[in-house]
C-alpha cells in the first residue's frame, strides 16, 4: 500500500469507541452520562471513545457494569484494534525500515533459517526485528552497535553493512546460548578443564568440537560455533551473557591451529578480564585494548605449552623438527607451525602439510 492508502486504512480502523458509541445510542445515553456513571470527567470518556485513551482492565470492568457488555469482549476489541493500528504505523514507516534492512546479512541469514521471509517488505522487517529480539531499530543500534563499535566506525555510514553484520553474528551467538541448559560458572574447574582440552589439541579427534563444548560446558562456560559472515569476518568473540561466559567461534580460517589458538586466547579473556568486557577478534571496526589483548595472548601460549618454543630449535626449522619439538612440548605439530609463523620464523607457505582443515557448518544448531 502507498501512504495515502494506509492513512485511509487508519482512519477507517473501527475503535473500541465506535461499539461504545454505538451501545450509548441503542440506550439513548448521554456521554456526560456514561461518564457521570463510570465515575469519570467527561473529558475521559472523549479519550477512550476517540482512542486516545486505552481500554485498560479497570475501564473494561466498569463498561461492563454500565452497559452490560462482558469486560473481556472490550479488552479483546481494544487488543485487536492496537495491533491492527500498530502494524498500519508499522507499514508507514517501512521506507524508514527499509534502509535499515539494506544492510542486513539477508541471504545468510535465510540460508541459516533465521529469516524466512523472501521479499524485503514489512513482514520481513518484522521477522528481522524478532531475529534481534528488540521493538525497532533504535534499540537495535543501541543493544548491538553503540555498546561494541568504535565511535568513528559506526558513525561512517559507509560501514552500515559491516556492523549489520557483526550485530547478526552476535545475536546467532546469543541465540545458540539461550538453547544451553549451563550450571554456574566456576573458575577454578575451567581452568582445569583447560588443561584437559590440551589432549584435544594434540590429537585433533574427530569429534572435537563436541567434546569442547561437552567439557566447557560442565564448567559454566558456552561454546557455540555459528556462521561467519563475509562481510563480518570475525573468527571468535567472548562475552558474558545472563551469569555465564559465552566463547562464539567460527571456522573462518580453516585451520586447526588457528581454531585451538583462537579458543584459547578468548577462554584466557575470562580467565583475566571482568565480566563487562566484550572482545571481538579480527573485526576492524571494533576498539581493541592492545594490553589486555597481548595478555591473552600470552596466557593462551602458555596454556598450549608455546611460549618458549624457539630455543627447542636448535638448528635449522625443518617439518621433521617441528614434529620433533611438538612431540617434546605435548602438542599437535599445527600448533608449532603457527607460533613459527606468527613470530615470522618461517613463512606462512612453510608447514601448512601439517595442519589439519577445521569446518565446523556440522556443528551449526540452525532454526528448523
Amino acid at each position: 500500500m502507498n501512504k495515502k492508502e494506509l492513512e485511509a486504512e487508519k482512519e477507517l480502523l473501527s475503535k473500541p469507541g465506535d461499539t461504545i458509541v454505538e451501545t450509548l445510542e441503542y440506550y439513548k445515553m448521554s456521554q456526560a452520562e456514561l461518564a457521570q456513571r463510570m465515575g469519570k470527567t467527561p473529558s475521559k470518556i472523549n479519550d477512550i471513545i476517540s482512542g486516545k485513551e486505552p481500554i485498560t482492565v479497570t475501564t473494561a470492568l466498569q463498561l461492563e457494569k454500565v452497559l452490560g457488555i462482558d469486560a473481556q469482549f472490550w479488552l479483546n476489541r481494544e487488543t485487536l484494534y492496537r495491533e491492527k493500528l500498530s502494524r498500519i504505523v508499522q507499514e508507514q514507516t517501512l521506507d524508514e525500515y527499509k534502509g535499515w534492512l539494506n544492510f542486513q546479512p539477508l541471504r545468510e541469514l535465510k540460508k541459516y533459517g533465521y529469516l524466512k521471509s523472501e521479499k524485503a517488505d514489512a513482514s520481513m522487517i518484522e521477522e528481522c526485528l524478532k531475529f534481534y529480539g528488540v521493538a525497532s531499530t533504535n534499540q537495535w543500534q543501541s543493544m548491538y552497535v553503540d555498546q561494541y563499535a568504535s565511535t568513528n566506525f559506526r558513525k561512517s555510514s559507509a560501514h552500515s553493512a559491516e556492523l549489520a553484520s557483526m550485530a547478526a553474528w552476535l545475536r546467532i551467538g546469543e541465540i545458540e546460548m539461550q538453547k544451553l541448559t549451563l550450571p554456574a560458572y566456576d573458575k577454578d574447574a575451567f581452568k582445569q578443564a583447560l588443561l584437559e582440552i590440551r589432549k584435544l589439541v594434540k590429537d585433533h579427534p574427530e569429534n572435537y568440537a563436541s567434546q569442547l563444548q561437552q567439557v566447557c560446558h560442565s564448567v559454566g562456560v558456552g561454546v557455540v560455533f555459528t556462521i561467519s559472515i563475509p562481510k563480518a569476518p570475525i573468527s571468535g568473540a567472548v562475552r558474558w551473557l545472563r551469569g555465564n561466559p559465552l566463547i562464539q567461534l567460527t571456522d573462518r580460517h580453516k585451520s586447526n591451529d588457528h581454531f585451538w589458538f583462537t579458543f584459547y586466547h578468548e577462554s584466557s579473556h575470562i580467565l583475566l578480564h571482568g565480566k563487562k568486557d566484550v572482545f571481538i577478534e579480527d573485526f576492524e571496526g571494533v576498539s581493541l585494548d592492545n594490553q589486555k589483548e597481548e595478555e591473552a595472548d600470552a596466557l593462551a601460549n602458555k596454556l598450549i605449552f608455546l611460549e618458549d618454543i624457539v630455543p627447542d630449535f636448535t638448528g635449522k626449522i625443518t617439518e621433521s623438527e617441528v614434529r620433533r619439538v611438538a612431540r617434546k612440548v605435548n602438542t599437535h605439530p599445527a600448533m608449532v607451525i603457527g607460533r613459527l609463523q606468527h613470530l615470522g620464523l618461517v613463512s606462512y607457505s612453510f608447514g601448512n602439510s601439517l595442519k589439519i582443515k577445521v569446518s565446523l557448518s556440522d556443528m551449526f544448531n540452525t532454526p528448523n
